[in-house]
């Protein structure tokens, strides 16, 4: 496919995702308050319909009043509101910008051998296996220990721990948060598909038929619910962190993910416990220290690219940081570029003439530190290069 065009699809898939991902994210949040927020109906006439609990809620210049019914109503109306398609066109529509994006391009995104030494098609493999295996060991841990909530959070976020590990030790820093996110978000997609609506749909053929649903339905798709909420704010994290390098391109990436993700978790715990009318201000300050330990670890260690380690190499001129930047940067970082499909230079740095450099110094100094860049050093630069560059900027750019 021409770049032109495949930019274009891959625009449009991004936003059909990040559109379908507001939607879908707002009326879980929105049920999940719902949930936490309903108080005991009042009056007999309620309760005498089966009512579990109700909210009063003011917006939009009128009143609302929603009332849950746990189990059974006195009678189901022909229209339902169903929440299951937005969830799928995320996960539809984020599976396949990543293939266009990621599996389609393997050798320049999924791999780095300096991580991993993998082939692209063991890269694409692997990563489909990723996904897939994510899927089968969370619900494999539910139905095992289901009747134990707590057991069960242990056991989930220990796989969660393990596979963001193996994640960014196997793939190319930005591609493993990006996959970590994808798992969680399969996850998520998953429990509606596999649990929730089909307890759903359960429940509603019953009462078409005029019998009692099983409350286990009901209460299966609930647990998957909770757990839906809690991936959600380290689901995004993982996805919108792959424009910083400085996370990813870590030598500790994987603990810093680890932290932001549980910081997101304590953050999400808090909103639904204050939902249901309890104010639990240690959360948020637990997560505000998790978020503060994250950015602590994630200052560049002093490495062979710190100044002082620099020292020893002469300063070059310019010229020959033109030579480097010419034979491993400027075929993509140029404003018309000719390799790797990009028809406009990555995250709009421009390397083509000693201006544009000059201005960019320090955003090309963290891309060349975190070893981010080249992607997955498809234009071989090597250490020395790389040193040459830093002392250079370290010297003052002179």
């Amino acid at each position: 496919m021409d770049s032109y065009w495949f930019d274009w699809l891959s625009l449009m898939l991004r936003w059909l995702h990040v559109v379908a991902a507001i939607a879908w994210i707002g009326e879980s949040f929105y049920f999940v308050m719902l949930d936490n927020g309903l108080k005991p109906p009042p009056d007999e006439e309620s309760q005498q319909r089966g009512v579990f609990g109700e909210m009063w809620s003011v917006h939009g210049g009128g009143f609302y009043h929603s009332q849950k019914y746990l189990v059974s109503p006195p009678a189901l109306p022909d229209a339902l509101h169903w929440s299951f398609w937005k969830a799928y066109t995320t996960w539809l529509s984020g599976f396949a910008l990543f293939t266009a994006l990621y599996l389609f391009k393997a050798d320049t995104y999924l791999v780095d051998k300096q991580v991993f030494d993998l082939s692209p098609p063991q890269a694409v493999h692997t990563a489909l296996g990723f996904l897939l295996a994510g899927w089968l060991v969370y619900d494999g841990l539910c139905r095992l220990l289901g009747k134990h909530d707590r057991l069960l959070g242990l056991a989930v976020a220990a796989w969660v721990v393990a596979a963001t590990y193996a994640a960014t030790h196997l793939f190319a820093g930005r591609a493993a948060y990006l996959l970590v996110g994808a798992m969680l978000a399969t996850k998520m997609s998953a429990n509606v598909f596999f649990w929730i609506i089909p307890g759903q749909r359960k429940s509603v053929a019953a009462l078409r038929q005029g019998s009692v649903p099983n409350p286990i339905w009901g209460k299966n798709g609930k647990q998957r619910s909770v757990h839906n909420t809690y991936f959600t704010l380290p689901v995004v994290f993982a996805m919108i962190s792959n424009h910083y390098p400085g996370t990813y391109g870590h030598p500790l990436s994987w603990l810093l993910l680890l932290g932001m993700m549980a910081a997101g978790a304590l953050i999400r715990l808090f909103f639904v416990a204050m939902h249901g009318g309890r104010m639990v201000y240690s959360l948020p300050v637990a997560a505000t220290a998790l978020i503060g330990g994250v950015m602590a670890l994630a200052v560049p260690p002093k490495d062979e690219f710190d100044a002082a380690a620099l020292s020893n190499i002469p300063v070059p001129a310019y010229a020959a940081i033109r030579t480097v930047l010419a034979t491993r940067c400027t075929a993509c970082h140029t404003a018309a570029p000719s390799q790797y499909g990009y028809v406009a230079p990555p995250a709009g740095l421009l390397m083509d003439s000693e201006q544009a450099v000059r201005a960019n110094v320090e955003r090309i100094r963290t891309a060349l530190k975190t070893r981010y860049m080249p992607l997955g050093n498809l234009t071989k630069m090597t250490e020395d290069e790389r040193k040459l560059v830093l002392r250079w900027i370290s010297a003052g750019a002179p």
